[in-house]
């Protein structure tokens, strides 16, 4: 049985690439990889991350494009630029409170 780490990123935390040249903002977190084997067997086995750590769901952004992207949590860290992250679906999620961490929008009930 493999032990459950505790995600070392919050969901509204602004992030960047350890390697490659993205940022993102976290908009929701996996305790361990749960996407599919073929996506898991696209990342060259050489860099390939463990599965027994947090994944993360990103609303990315590099130079050129906006994307969703999945990164382990060992491919991470804190963006502290303070810039805020342009990517077209932010302002869906969540409502920007601070320098590096946006606050998720609360569901309202009629």
């Amino acid at each position: 049985m493999m032990k459950q780490r505790d995600a070392k990123f919050q969901i509204g935390q602004v992030v960047r690439h350890r390697v490659f040249p993205f940022r993102g903002v976290i908009f929701d977190v996996d305790p361990e990889y749960a996407n599919t084997e073929e996506w898991w067997n696209a990342i060259p086995a050489e860099i390939r991350p463990s599965k027994d750590q947090p994944f993360y769901h990103l609303l990315a952004e590099n130079d050129e494009t906006e994307y969703v992207a999945y990164v382990s949590e060992q491919n991470l860290v804190s963006d502290d630029t303070g810039a805020p992250v342009r990517h077209s679906q932010v302002n869906a999620f969540f409502d920007p409170e601070s320098v590096g961490l946006y606050t998720p929008k609360t569901v309202q009930r009629h």
